[in-house]
C-alpha cells in the first residue's frame, strides 16, 4: 500500500498551524507544518506532497512569493496549492493568489467542513495519481518481459492480473467523481478529467492486449 498522503501547511502563527491540524484530523492524511515560505521550500526538496495550505501574510516572503518559487520547480509545479488569508485582505488578493498558480482560495475564518472537504478531494486525486503510475509501469513492465516469450497460460494469468488492476483503477476513478460532485467545488474539475484521460489510456493500452 503507498504511504499515506502528506499535506504542508505553511503558516507562521502557531494557534493557525493547531487549527489547520485539528481540520485535518479525521482525514487519513500526514500535516506536516512549515512556519515560513523558506521553511516550506526546504520541506518539498526531500519530500513528496499531495497538497499545499498557504497562509498569504507572512513576515519576509508571503505566500505569492513562496508560490512563485514552487511553481517554478519541475519537482513542485504541478502540487496544488489553497491560499488562506484573513477576510479584510486587499480586493485584488484573490486575483493573485489564482495568477500565482493557487487552485483555491479562501478567507478566514473559514468553514471547516468545506476544507476538508476540498483537502479530501485533492489528496484522493493525488493518492489515485500515484496509482495510476504504478498501474501503468506494471502494464509496461508486463508487457516488455512476461508476454512476449510466455506460455499461453502465463498469457492468461498476466492478463487477468492486470485486469484486475485496470478495474480497480477505474472504480476508483469513478469514487472520486462522486467526492467532487458531492463537494459541489468546480476548481477540481480539470485535475479529475486530466485523471480521467490517463485512465482512459491505460484502458486502451490493456484492451490492445485483447
Amino acid at each position: 500500500m503507498p504511504d499515506r498522503a502528506r499535506v504542508l501547511l505553511v503558516d507562521d502563527r502557531e494557534e493557525n498551524l493547531i487549527a489547520l491540524e485539528a481540520i485535518l484530523s479525521s482525514l487519513d492524511v500526514i500535516p506536516m507544518r512549515a512556519r515560513s515560505g523558506e521553511e516550506a521550500l526546504k520541506a518539498l526538496l526531500s519530500t513528496d506532497f499531495a497538497l499545499i495550505l498557504l497562509d498569504v501574510r507572512m513576515p519576509g516572503m508571503d505566500g505569492f512569493e513562496t508560490a512563485a518559487h514552487i511553481k517554478r520547480r519541475e519537482r513542485t509545479r504541478n502540487i496544488p496549492i489553497i491560499f488562506l488569508t484573513v477576510v479584510d485582505s486587499a480586493p485584488d488578493y484573490a486575483f493573485r493568489g489564482y495568477a500565482a498558480g493557487a487552485v483555491d482560495y479562501l478567507t478566514k475564518p473559514f468553514d471547516p467542513w468545506v476544507l476538508r472537504a476540498k483537502v479530501a478531494v485533492f489528496v484522493e486525486l493525488y493518492t489515485m495519481n500515484r496509482r495510476l503510475t504504478e498501474q501503468a509501469a506494471l502494464l509496461r513492465e508486463r508487457l516488455s518481459t512476461e508476454l512476449p516469450g510466455g506460455a499461453g497460460a502465463d498469457q492468461t494469468s498476466v492478463l487477468a492480473e492486470l485486469s484486475r488492476r485496470v478495474v480497480a483503477v477505474e472504480d476508483e476513478l469513478r469514487r472520486v467523481r462522486e467526492l467532487a460532485d458531492k463537494s459541489g467545488d468546480t476548481t477540481m474539475n480539470g485535475a479529475v478529467a486530466d485523471l480521467a484521460e490517463r485512465v482512459t489510456h491505460l484502458r486502451a493500452g490493456f484492451d490492445a492486449l485483447q
